[in-house]
Order: structure tokens, then C-alpha cells, then sequence
């Protein structure tokens, strides 16, 4: 039984995402491999913890200030710049904005660092659609009101493959060598699913829906958030290791937490959810780029390239009786700065939020708020990796292990098969709690690093020994908020949702899944509510 995710979003079969590998550590053998290990600044940032800042030298006076430069941010600065509000400053701790959707790029191509695609918008994603509509992505619509996409941001041929068994197959849910039994089981588990996708509340709302927050509120529905996926998974029967193999790899995915910490409404949302429709794709196609959704942050910051303070460590927001004030250290000058201001949007993650305002107000139990760690590596070779059985796809993933596969940057540019590539390689570190993930991570050296995913690649692709010509690492601290049982639809994060001005929140983590459409949102609605306040 062949499957691919595609054939499920597109009409009641599988879903998406990257998978684990065996490990293996007897092809390592390549020496003086250059690279390093880059990502966020996780040395700068935890000066906030000791609070220790000069007085600024200097006060600016802005309408707005924005703090924090991922996707959520620079929505609300490209909605803001839309309106005709220019008066505003963005800044960003990193020397790049676009958060865990930054991008990178060499000689041989560019790369993503985080986030790689986009699925077809739903119905209800019509913030991201009106931005997709901007740029260019969506360049109009049939007759029947359906999106036509620009094709050369469509996901081409072949989309992924599974390394199982000895060979690759063809799609990402396992069929390699499975039973009667295990066909059964897919056959059921994707139906039911199928049925969710379908399915309509009471309230009229969509069960699962992007963003999120539209989804329908029917009891039952948000009952599920309280299980988590593994025991939801065995009340219904779905047992076979190769289905919760899969599931469990989507989970880790798409929230880099494993099927048991992870909300059973939250796991089938993934499935359940990506109802999107195209005049000229199918259902289950996705949007990507070479660079990822790097691609997406620098259309966004683009049109406010001169509204941006990249290097720019905020360690105090305080409210005041006309506004808010904002300070920060400017990391090149080592200058403070101090910018008074009508408004602030926080698109920052909420525990960084909680250690920044000054103000009871917005306290918050940020404890309650979950982020996965991630290891990103970006692997430039030679030649291109080859193997027995489905082609070189845009999604390369192996069957078991910790590590999820790797996406081939080259794959989407419009030339001959390069004979270079750069494999973008992804790690989830969900084999422990967050906080020891973490640990761990800090304390491995570049060549740990190197070793780890060299070791991975050759276990692979042996034929790639002596073909490598960089390895360069990006570790994620906090790289998404977790959707753990009882988060989604529990209190905590129907509290972050409360806007008190004269400081809006804005952030994917307000979701409780850090995914594009989500912070997008949450961004260009923070921006609406600052143009209105700031109106009064």
C-alpha cells in the first residue's frame, strides 16, 4: 500500500514532515571540514536575566515601537507601513530578523535555518492570504474563487521519500515490507481523520481551522486537548508501530515534542486542519523557496528595511500615563538607548515578555509556556545524494532514529540538476525535558556537532564520504512554543491572549503552535489595534 501524506491532504490520506535516523558511527572519516556553530544569541540574551544596564545616553521619541523581528514582528511593521504609519522602530536582538524563519546563503545556494514551507492556505487564513496576495504568490483566481499560485513557488516533483528497509520508497508514511494488518490500520486512521477534516460544530465553525483560533469551540472538540496523542491513538485501536513511528515523527515535526507530550486535539489539528485548495495544485502541494520561509521575512522587512535596529537588546518596557518607554542596548555601539513611545507590540515569545515588562498588569505565569530546542545543520556537498529505490526528493527522511532528514535547498531552483547542494538537516530535541535538551546543546562542541551529522548523512550516503565542503550548525534554545495536553484551549493561553494596551502582544507562542499562518496573524492584528489606539 502506497501513501503518501500528500494523497491525504489532498483527499483522505497522510500529512507532512521529517523523520529519525539509525545512528551510525563508523563512516565518519572526512577531516578539516569547515563550518562553525551560528544561531541565536542565547549568550547576549541571558544578560537579561542579570539586569545590570547603564543609563541610556540618549531618548528617541516614536509612535510605535515593535520589539522582536521574527515573522510576528515584521507582520505588524509591514502592516503598519501599509497603513501609511511610519513612525515606528523595530527592533531585533539577532543580526537578521526573521526569528526561526532566517535564512542563509553560500556560494552553492541559499538555506533555510528553521521554518522551510508553507501549505496551501485554508479558507480562513485570510491574513496570510492578503499577504500571499502582496507578494505575488497568489497572483489571482478562478472562476471559482480559487487561488492560482505562482508555480515557481509551488513544491516541484518529487516531493519526498522514506529511507526504510534498505531503500527508499516514495512518500513518508511507511509501506516498505508492512502487513495486511498495518493497511487496515492506515486505512482506518487516515478515514477518521478525514472525517475531522469534514467535520462542522455546532457553533458553525470548522473542527480544526487555521489559525487556530477559529476553530470550532464545541466541548467534545476541546476535550481532546486534554489527552495526549499516544493515549488518544490507543483508545481508538491504532497500534502498529509503523503508524505510530509516523505519527509520532509528525508530532516532533511540526512542534518538536514527542506523541506523548503532545495535545490530541493538537495532533489532529496537524492532520485535520490543512484544507487548503488551489485552481492550479493539488490540495496537498506546499509553498517553499530555497531559502525556506526566509523567503517570507525578507518580503516582509524589505518595505521597512529603514524602520529596523538590528543588534538591539531590549531589557526594560514600562508603562507610563502617555505610553510606554522602551529601552535597549545597542550591541554594536554599546550604547542604551531609551525610546518613548505611544505604543509597543511585544512579538517576542511570552517568557522572554515576562522578563521585559515592568508592569503587574501583564504578569503572566510564563512557566506554563513550553519551547522545544532544535539543532539545525546546513551540510554543503559536491554531488548530489543518490540511494536504491525513489529519487533525490525535496523531503529526504529515514526511517527510526532521533534525528528528523534533511530538505535539498537546489531542489526548487529552475535550472539543470545541479551538481552541488546544500542539505539542510533538521534535530528536535525532544530525547529530553526541554531544559536538560537544552543543556546538553550548549555544552557539545562544533565538532560533536560535525560528527553527529556526519555520522547521519553517511549511514545514508556512504557515496558522500570526501564530498562534503562545509558543515555549519544553528542551535534553537526555545525554537517553538510545545502544544502539550491541556495548552491549547487550557487558561494560561486564553489569558496570553488579552490585549492591554498601551502594549500588544504578537507572537506565534500566543497559538501554542509556531507556524507561519499563526504568526502572521497575530502580528498584523496586533498592528490593527495599535493603528486604532494610537487614533484615539
Amino acid at each position: 500500500m502506497k501513501i503518501s501524506r500528500r494523497d491525504f491532504i489532498a483527499g483522505g490520506l497522510v500529512a507532512t514532515g521529517m523523520a529519525g535516523f539509525a545512528g551510525y558511527a563508523g563512516l565518519f572519516s572526512q577531516k578539516a571540514i569547515a563550518g562553525e556553530i551560528q544561531g541565536a544569541s542565547a549568550a547576549i540574551g541571558h544578560q537579561l536575566r542579570e539586569g545590570k544596564f547603564p543609563q541610556p545616553v540618549r531618548t528617541l521619541k516614536k509612535e510605535v515601537v515593535i520589539v522582536g523581528g521574527g515573522i510576528a514582528g515584521l507582520s505588524a511593521g509591514y502592516t503598519m507601513a501599509k497603513a501609511g504609519k511610519t513612525d515606528f522602530m523595530l527592533l531585533e536582538l539577532e543580526a537578521q530578523t526573521g526569528g526561526n524563519s532566517c535564512s542563509g546563503k553560500n556560494e552553492v545556494s541559499a538555506y533555510p535555518w528553521g521554518a522551510h514551507y508553507v501549505p496551501l492556505l485554508t479558507q480562513e487564513a485570510t491574513v496570510a492570504k492578503k499577504l500571499f496576495e502582496d507578494f505575488g504568490i497568489i497572483k489571482g483566481y478562478n472562476k471559482n474563487s480559487l487561488p492560482i499560485y505562482d508555480e515557481y513557488f509551488l513544491c516541484a516533483d518529487p516531493h519526498e521519500r522514506l529511507f526504510m528497509r534498505g531503500r527508499w520508497q516514495d512518500g513518508l508514511v511507511p509501506n516498505t515490507g508492512i502487513g495486511v494488518k498495518v493497511e487496515e490500520e492506515y486505512k482506518r486512521f487516515f478515514g477518521l481523520l478525514e472525517g475531522y477534516k469534514k467535520l462542522t460544530g455546532r457553533d458553525g465553525k470548522k473542527a480544526f481551522a487555521i489559525p487556530l483560533d477559529k476553530s470550532s469551540q464545541d466541548a467534545e472538540l476541546l476535550a481532546l486537548d486534554k489527552l495526549n496523542m499516544r493515549d488518544w491513538m490507543q483508545r481508538q485501536g491504532f497500534v502498529s508501530n509503523e503508524l505510530r513511528w509516523y505519527v509520532n515523527y509528525c508530532c516532533r515535526d511540526d512542534f518538536g515534542t514527542t506523541l506523548e507530550e503532545t495535545s490530541a486535539w493538537a495532533g489532529i489539528h496537524y492532520f485535520s486542519s490543512r484544507s487548503g485548495m488551489a485552481a492550479n495544485a493539488s490540495a496537498a502541494d506546499v509553498i517553499t523557496w530555497p531559502q525556506g520561509n526566509g523567503w517570507l521575512a525578507g518580503k516582509l522587512a524589505e518595505p521597512i528595511k529603514n524602520n529596523i535596529q538590528t543588534a538591539a537588546l531590549v531589557y526594560r518596557v514600562t508603562e507610563h500615563s502617555k505610553g510606554a518607554v522602551v529601552e535597549y542596548l545597542d550591541q554594536l555601539s554599546g550604547d542604551t538607548v531609551r525610546i518613548e513611545a505611544k505604543a509597543v507590540v511585544m512579538a517576542v515569545p511570552r517568557f522572554v515578555a515576562a522578563r521585559l515588562i515592568q508592569s503587574s498588569r501583564h504578569a503572566i505565569n510564563a512557566d506554563e509556556f513550553s519551547y522545544a530546542p532544535w539543532v539545525v545543520a546546513n551540510i554543503t556537498v559536491n554531488r548530489l545524494p543518490g540511494g536504491k529505490g525513489a529519487p533525490l526528493s525535496w523531503d529526504n527522511v529515514s526511517y527510526h532514529g532521533d534525528k528528523l532528514g534533511y530538505v535539498n535547498a537546489t531542489h526548487q531552483i529552475p535550472q539543470m540538476h545541479p551538481t552541488q547542494t546544500v542539505l539542510t538537516w533538521y534535530w528536535p530535541l525532544s530525547h529530553l525535558p526541554p531544559v536538560a535538551a537544552r543543556k546538553e546543546a550548549l555544552n557539545r562542541t562544533y565538532m560533536e556537532w560535525q560528527k553527529i551529522f556526519l555520522d547521519e548523512l553517511f549511514s545514508l550516503h556512504p557515496e558522500l564520504e570526501g564530498q562534503v565542503q562545509r558543515v555549519d550548525v544553528w542551535l534553537w534554545g526555545h525554537a517553538m512554543v510545545r502544544p502539550t495536553p491541556g495548552f491549547v484551549w487550557g487558561k494560561h493561553r486564553r489569558q496570553a491572549l488579552q490585549q492591554m494596551p498601551p502594549i500588544f502582544m504578537a507572537h506565534s507562542d500566543m497559538s501554542g503552535m509556531s507556524i507561519f499562518e499563526e504568526a502572521c496573524t497575530h502580528g498584523v492584528q496586533a498592528a490593527e489595534n495599535v493603528i486604532k489606539f494610537i487614533k484615539v
